[in-house]
């Protein structure tokens, strides 16, 4: 079983290379975010003729997240339970499995901008309201993954410059606490279970030349729950669509379940 996550920064912009990479990796779940576009406008039919099936939450011109599958998807929610917000930033939906369901959580973080902002500080609450309800997702729901544009990069590993950009935004104390207190749930960063290139990054700046001279930063990333974690049999960044015409600046990341357990 394939699980993938994917910033397509507009899927107005973009439906045809999603409509391609799935047609050359025909994963089971795609989890896509900054969608850029009202419900009213996704484009169900499309995805539909290409065998998904999908769940989504969108918001004109930004913000916006789905969930595309396989198999049908059940329980669909959307944002934090508990906590006020007026962005589309989470969607989740169960997908029963031949190992049981599973538990999927779509989230496009908040970016913050600037720490020390009030754009940081909602950051912040919203990162604490998410562990909140994660914990009592993940007791509901012990086959659990949490994928998406996170906007943090955890280690110094994951950011191309982490000397030069020392506590500014995705690289300060404060984000990657929140991190390290999402994989205090139980939850595992799927990536790091396996050896990997160094300088492996997720999203690279349309500027300067960000993505051919690789300065980038990892921070799309699946979370899993520790049962899922003996099932993890590979984790991967393509950079594939990065080099495509007009491409987003995330590249697709996949996991790889062992359907045999």
């Amino acid at each position: 079983m394939k699980i993938a996550t994917w910033n397509v920064n507009s899927l107005t912009a973009r439906l045809q290379h999603v409509l391609d990479w799935l047609a050359a990796n025909p994963v089971d779940v795609l989890c896509l975010q900054e969608l850029k576009m009202s419900d009213d406008k996704f484009p169900l039919d499309v995805l539909q003729s290409a065998g998904y099936q999908a769940a989504y939450f969108g918001q004109k011109t930004y913000n916006g997240v789905a969930i595309l599958s396989l198999a049908p998807l059940r329980d669909v929610a959307k944002n934090i339970g508990g906590f006020t917000d007026e962005h589309s930033r989470v969607i989740s939906a169960t997908v029963d499995t031949e190992h049981g369901p599973l538990r999927v959580v779509n989230g496009y973080f908040v970016n913050g901008q600037t720490p020390g902002s009030d754009k940081f500080a909602y950051k912040m609450s919203w990162l604490s309201a998410l562990r909140g309800w994660l914990e009592e997702e993940l007791k509901a729901h012990p086959n659990l993954v949490l994928l998406g544009d996170f906007n943090i990069a955890p280690e110094d590993r994951d950011s191309f410059d982490p000397v030069g950009l020392h506590e500014t935004i995705h690289h300060t104390t404060e984000e990657r606490n929140h991190f390290h207190a999402l994989m205090a749930l139980g939850l595992t960063d799927a990536f790091r279970l396996f050896e990997q290139p160094e300088k492996s990054f997720s999203w690279w700046d349309y500027r300067m030349l960000g993505y051919q001279k690789n300065r980038g930063l990892r921070i799309d990333h699946i979370l899993v729950s520790a049962p899922l974690v003996p099932r993890a049999v590979g984790c991967t960044i393509d950079r594939v669509p990065r080099k495509w015409e007009k491409p987003s600046d995330h590249a697709p990341v996949t996991l790889e379940l062992d359907r045999a357990g």
